[in-house]
């Protein structure tokens, strides 16, 4: 059995609001690195038995790769409490995915929340006074 979950539009939702932490390998069954990174990920799952690897073929669920703006494959993705943690294209070696999945594990969720909260104050800051802005020249 594979340590590894297909995620399609059906499920993909599911998982990773029955999950705080999920990790997903967004790939293809013509891309050669993916093939090369798949071995890697697999065994990254079997090590790490507590949490989620997820794949996605972009070529089957096309509508996922473009909801999370894909690019290039193969891309690993993080999501942890549903916030994207990590996001970086290219097959990474054993090593880097293991220092990765360490870092991603250490992250304290609260500080993270907290810097997305402060983002986006201050975009919608941002954004009022442009509005003020554009309506005193009228």
């Amino acid at each position: 059995m594979s340590a590894t979950v297909e995620l399609t539009k059906e499920n993909f939702d599911q998982t990773v609001t029955d999950n705080e932490f999920v990790l997903i390998d967004f790939w293809a069954e013509w891309c050669g690195p993916c093939k090369q990174f798949a071995p890697v990920y697999e065994k990254a799952a079997e090590d790490n038995p507590d949490l989620v690897f997820g794949k996605v073929d972009t070529e089957a669920q096309p509508e996922l790769a473009q909801a999370f703006g894909i690019q290039s494959i193969p891309t690993l993705m993080i999501v942890r409490d549903q916030v994207a943690v990590f996001a970086q294209p290219g097959a990474l070696p054993e090593a880097a995915l293991t220092d990765v999945i360490g870092q991603a594990r250490k992250l304290d969720m609260d500080q993270v929340r907290q810097q997305i909260a402060e983002q986006q104050a201050q975009q919608a800051q941002q954004a009022q006074q442009a509005q003020q802005q554009g309506g005193q020249g009228a």
